[in-house]
């Protein structure tokens, strides 16, 4: 798991995660307050993320990956260091959102090559994690449920998921993840981008 920040300094994933929101950013030659507009993320939260004074949440990287294009697992592969086509289970990257209760391991990076990606996500009991859109439009997922209960919402529909479920979906609208359950819910989520 991911280790909390201490007096040193932020940590270093934060540190390069905000470099690269930056980057991105810069690159299209936004202003806070324009990536703001366009994300409906705050001036102040895009400010502090980009200086790694917070982590921010998965909500927030979800509405910025939205605006940029890109699935979560591609922003968080580009501030991670070389890609590698093997990854042992100790090597996966692994970030925390501590505000809802979320651990999410990229157990399969992204290639530039190829279009599907391996999570593992895993919710504290009680976790209710919203996205407000897809980060991209279209996005096909496939949830399948290692331990617990899960309820996952798209379209307005609530899919109720226990252990060895599988749900498979286009994401085009908001989605809603929940830990209904007195235990963690573990879960696979393959992303293939359209």
């Amino acid at each position: 798991m991911k280790q909390n920040v201490t007096d040193a300094g932020p940590d270093p994933v934060d540190a390069r995660l905000g470099a690269r929101l930056a980057e991105l950013r810069a690159g299209r030659g936004w202003s806070l307050g324009e990536l703001a507009e366009r994300s409906g993320v705050s001036r102040s939260t895009l400010s502090r993320a980009e200086r790694a004074e917070t982590s921010p949440t998965a909500a927030v990287l979800n509405r910025l990956c939205h605006v940029y294009g890109r699935t979560m697992s591609q922003l968080l592969s580009e501030v991670e260091a070389e890609p590698a086509l093997l990854l042992r289970a100790a090597e996966q990257p692994v970030w925390e959102d501590r505000s809802s209760g979320f651990v999410r391991r990229s157990v399969s990076p992204p290639h530039p090559g190829l279009r599907g990606e391996l999570v593992e996500g895993r919710l504290a009991p009680g976790a209710d994690l919203a996205y407000d859109r897809p980060p991209v439009p279209g996005l096909e997922q496939h949830i399948w449920v290692l331990e617990g209960a899960l309820v996952v919402t798209a379209q307005d529909v609530d899919h109720r998921l226990g252990t060895g479920d599988c749900l498979r979906l286009r994401v085009w609208g908001p989605t809603r993840f929940r830990c209904t359950g007195d235990t963690d819910a573990r879960y696979v989520l393959a992303v293939v981008l359209p």
